[in-house]
C-alpha cells in the first residue's frame, strides 16, 4: 500500500535558502529512487525556514529503504549543518472519508 511520508525540517534562518538548494539538487536522485512516486517541497508562509517535504512512496519499506541509503551515503549527517534541530517524520495512509 502507498504511503506519505512527511519529513519536517527547521533551517537555520540564515542557511534557508542554502537548504532549499540542498534539496533542489538531491531531489532528482529521490524521484528516480526505487519506489519513490514524488516529491513536493514546501515552504511555510508564516515562517520560511520551516520546509516539509510531502513524498509519496510505493511502501514504508521501500522509504526505509531509501533512508538508509541517504545515511550511508553521509547526507543526513550533512543536513546538520542546515537545520536548528532534528527532523521530524511522519508516515500516512489514506483513508476514506
Amino acid at each position: 500500500m502507498a504511503v506519505t511520508v512527511l519529513l519536517e525540517v527547521q533551517a537555520q534562518a540564515d542557511k534557508t535558502a542554502a537548504l532549499k538548494q540542498v534539496f533542489k539538487d538531491i531531489l532528482p536522485d529521490t524521484r528516480a529512487y526505487d519506489g519513490c512516486q514524488g516529491v513536493d517541497v514546501l515552504e511555510d508562509q508564516d515562517n520560511p525556514t520551516t520546509i516539509v517535504l510531502i513524498e509519496r512512496w510505493d511502501s514504508r519499506s521501500q522509504y526505509e529503504k531509501y533512508l538508509g541509503w541517504r545515511q550511508e551515503t553521509g547526507f543526513v549527517d550533512s543536513l546538520g549543518e542546515y537545520v536548528a534541530g532534528p527532523p521530524s517524520i511522519r508516515y500516512f495512509d489514506a483513508v476514506d472519508a
